[in-house]
């Protein structure tokens, strides 16, 4: 059976209407991970912010200012005095022996 022109003209017509949904249907697909992958990145910065955040206040924490008190406080410790320093001499090792 032969194709007629109106018959042609149905199928290229059908044909194109076939690749505008193709290209709209990329185009809704690339507008939706545009917007995770910018939803993404404003996560990232918020949670390296965080990281930031958490680091400051790990080196506050940990800082002598806030752990001799704390130690000596809870502990009982003190800052030791010069004449409280001891030094221990090791003996030179024999050669021959690791």
């Amino acid at each position: 059976m032969l194709l007629k022109g109106r018959h042609w003209l149905m199928v290229w017509l059908l044909l194109f209407l076939c690749m505008l949904l193709a290209v709209a249907a990329r185009q809704s697909a690339g507008f939706t991970t545009a917007r995770r992958v910018r939803e993404l990145r404003e996560e990232r910065l918020a949670l390296e912010a965080r990281l930031g955040e958490l680091e400051r206040r790990i080196r506050a924490a940990s800082s002598r200012q806030v752990l001799v008190p704390i130690a000596e406080r809870t502990l009982g410790l003190h800052q030791p005095a010069d004449s409280e320093f001891t030094l221990f001499v090791l003996p030179p090792r024999p050669t021959g022996r690791p």
